[in-house]
């Protein structure tokens, strides 16, 4: 399972506000994110699951801003691909957690 941060910025819009792109960009996660978990951050949204479907569902996401009226965009990808382990979202901040408190 793999864990994918990605952060879409549309570029040549005419304004500086960009969560009109955000939340589009959000409906079509909610729309073809079937299977994947995914949380919206103030920098990104991290996606958690098979990486061919978050690759396809990231494809979807690039094209977002250009459905909405951006001239040009500009999409950041992290991958987190373990495979010797099984890992998650929520496993990756309980084990940071666990070192804050002094247990590993």
């Amino acid at each position: 399972m793999a864990v994918v941060d990605v952060t879409v910025v549309p570029i040549g819009t005419g304004t500086t506000s960009l969560s009109p792109f955000v939340a589009a960009c959000q409906r079509e996660l909610q729309q073809h994110g079937e299977g994947l978990k995914y949380e919206l951050t103030a920098m990104g949204t991290i996606i958690e699951g098979d990486l061919d479907l978050i690759l396809a569902v990231i494809r979807r996401l690039h094209e977002v801003p250009f459905n909405h009226g951006a001239k040009r965009v500009s999409t950041v990808i992290r991958i987190d691909d373990r495979r010797n382990k099984t890992g998650s979202i929520t496993q990756k901040i309980k084990s940071v957690e666990a070192r804050l408190k002094g247990e590993g």
